[in-house]
């Protein structure tokens, strides 16, 4: 066991030295440190690329007022958003998901089983200011940059544990696999949601919308999960309890009224 624990120590030690090698950015508006492995053409390229094909995958909806609506928020959230170069598209797709996503680089899709949800204008600028607020601090790159170090993480450890019994090797694997979902990945991407939803508060306020409409949304958003039976732990979850973001988001109502602006 002990044997164990010095090969773990070496790991942190090995992915410690990794971070410091590739240095830390910082997140614009929270100012948050995060680690980064690739650069931001790369990263807008896989957006982009990847947004195309969903386009050929996904059929865009035909309603012209939606599309119009969605086109005119989205305009107004990405004109305050700390993002230079990023080649902003708005593209409303059809389908019965109550989901929407910002790809890097810009690229954001709604879907129009959400709209119902967002009611309003301000119930949209909500959801579009929180998937900009995704782009905006790199959450994707962040999240393939940590992928990338677990798995560094993971051929480290498979190697020093080479000379256990396979049962044992296999114990250690699973266990560092589960302890890398649990520990870090999850948590990470509910820090990232709540992030993205801080974020997105300022913007909705620079664009000139009231961010307590933020509370309304997610309080809609709330009674639909709750009528769809959703049940997941909160410790599996990708995503905070709703009942979680609503009492940060009134936390963080002031911050963000600090920069409101007339419409």
């Amino acid at each position: 066991m002990n044997n164990v624990f010095s090969l773990t120590f070496s790991l942190v030690l090995a992915i410690s030295a990794n971070l410091l090698l590739v240095g830390c950015q910082s997140v614009p508006v929270t100012g948050r440190k995060q680690i980064i492995l690739m650069s931001s053409s790369e990263e807008m390229q896989l957006g982009l690329s990847s947004f195309e094909a969903l386009k050929k995958e996904t059929p865009v909806s035909k309603n012209v007022n939606a599309r119009a609506l969605i086109e005119r928020v989205g305009r107004r959230i990405a004109a305050v958003a700390d993002l230079p170069g990023a080649q902003w598209e708005f593209v409303l797709f059809e389908s019965a998901e109550a989901n929407a996503f910002c790809l890097p680089g810009g690229k954001v899709g709604i879907y129009t089983g959400i709209l119902p949800i967002t009611k309003d204008e301000a119930g949209l600028a909500t959801v579009i200011g929180h998937e900009v607020a995704h782009a905006v601090a790199r959450h994707g790159a962040e999240r393939m940059s940590e992928s990338r170090l677990i798995g560094f993480g993971g051929q480290l450890l498979g190697t020093g544990v080479q000379s256990y019994d396979p049962k044992t090797q296999a114990l250690i694997m699973a266990a560092y696999g589960l302890g890398s979902k649990v520990g870090r990945e999850l948590p990470h991407s509910r820090g990232q949601e709540s992030e993205a939803d801080r974020i997105g508060l300022i913007y909705m306020a620079r664009a000139g919308y009231d961010p307590a409409a933020a509370v309304d949304f997610w309080r809609r958003f709330q009674a639909h999960n709750q009528s769809q039976g959703a049940s997941t732990p909160w410790f599996l979850r990708t995503h905070p309890l709703d009942e979680t973001r609503i009492r940060q988001i009134q936390a963080w109502l002031p911050e963000a009224r600090a920069q409101s602006r007339p419409r």
